[in-house]
């Protein structure tokens, strides 16, 4: 009974050190100057500027391999919407155009990774 006691008290106590925590511990900030928002424990960070809209995608704080990814994105911005296809470019997707920024936009990202299923992220800029 004792063997039994000390086990529950070492499973316990491994359990609850912040190293065992699988849940926490990476930073969610943002690395390039975006907006982050988590979802299925990756990071999205979406970088919007007028002539270039750029994703970055971490997994637990490491980039995640994009090849072979695609992302489509929906910007809104008051009743003006505004639709473009990510493709790959070095270590993100991006694409060109025009697109609005500023506070109140708010964009919609459909990401496809191969072999897993689409990601939905939801972002507003402030």
């Amino acid at each position: 009974m004792r063997r039994f006691v000390l086990a529950i008290l070492a499973t316990s106590a491994i359990a609850l050190t912040p190293q065992a925590n699988a849940s926490g511990g990476h930073d969610h900030s943002p690395k390039h100057g975006g907006v982050v928002v988590e979802v299925r424990d990756i990071d999205l960070e979406l970088v919007l500027k007028p002539d270039l809209a750029r994703l970055h995608v971490r997994d637990h704080g490491k980039p995640v391999k994009l090849e072979g990814a695609g992302a489509r994105l929906t910007l809104l911005a008051g009743a003006e919407k505004t639709e473009a296809t990510l493709a790959r470019a070095g270590d993100a997707l991006e694409a060109k155009g025009n697109f609005k920024t500023g506070a109140g936009v708010k964009a919609v990202v459909v990401l496809t990774l191969p072999g897993k299923a689409p990601i939905t992220a939801r972002f507003t800029f402030k």
